[in-house]
């Protein structure tokens, strides 16, 4: 679903209706303002729409890329939100997850948080960022979930596999129910440029490839882990064949 990003209102799917835990993974990859990071705004939108149709305990996630607490970097965006459980990735309890695919793109297991498979549903919002040419969306927000302490900080443990496959790997092993893509405004990182920022205004709303393919084709940008995904999908369709 595309909403223009004035008239956003997040209408809980049925699912949420019956889920005890909620858990919302936000962009929080630094501690500047929207749209480097989720704003507080679409956040607050997020919780009203499930608390308009559940109880369910309410979680937002998040890691640094260096590993250092996340309270100061929820603090420095405005994140304060009542009955809502704020939870460092570091301090999880890790478990190892098989990767699905029977021919890994890059890793077999990963190191993910216990909290991630003991919620009911997975929402990983983000703003609409693009890297060197690259679209870094809803899935490549995955990221941050793995372990530092496993993989490195900024996951450098991982620099000798190609971080698009990775990602692509995260989106079978690591299943988000639903992305939202916050794409009031279009970051574009550049390395050795000034970063720049242009007007969208569109939201995007839904499970996390559909609406990275969408966001990707109606900008005309590079998602290579999209590609990634498409050619392993193709493969396990063969095999179940």
């Amino acid at each position: 679903m595309i909403f223009n990003s004035d008239e956003f209102v997040f209408n809980a799917p049925r699912p949420i209706t019956r889920a005890r835990r909620v858990l919302i993974k936000p962009d929080i990859s630094t501690s500047r303002e929207y749209p480097y990071t989720t704003s507080p705004k679409l956040l607050s939108t997020i919780i009203d729409g499930v608390r308009r149709v559940s109880d369910a305990d309410i979680m937002i996630i998040g890691g640094t890329p260096d590993g250092s607490p996340v309270a100061d970097v929820y603090k420095a965006l405005g994140y304060d939100f009542p009955r809502v459980i704020m939870v460092d990735v570091k301090d999880c309890v890790w478990v190892e997850v098989d990767n699905p695919l029977e021919k890994p793109l890059a890793i077999p297991t990963f190191l993910i948080p216990n909290i991630v498979l003991s919620s009911d549903y997975l929402i990983t919002t983000c703003p609409l960022k693009v890297e060197n040419g690259r679209g870094m969306l809803s899935i490549a927000n995955l990221l941050p979930l793995l372990s530092v302490e496993r993989y490195g900080k900024h996951w450098q443990n991982l620099n000798e596999f190609d971080m698009q496959s990775v990602l692509a790997d995260l989106y079978f092993t690591m299943p988000f129910d639903m992305g939202i893509i916050e794409g009031e405004s279009r970051l574009d990182i550049r390395s050795g440029a000034k970063d720049m920022v242009s007007s969208f205004g569109k939201v995007y709303q839904g499970e996390p490839y559909y609406i990275d393919r969408e966001m990707s084709t109606a900008l005309n940008i590079e998602t290579t882990y999209l590609d990634l995904v498409d050619e392993a999908e193709a493969e396990l369709e063969g095999e179940e064949d």
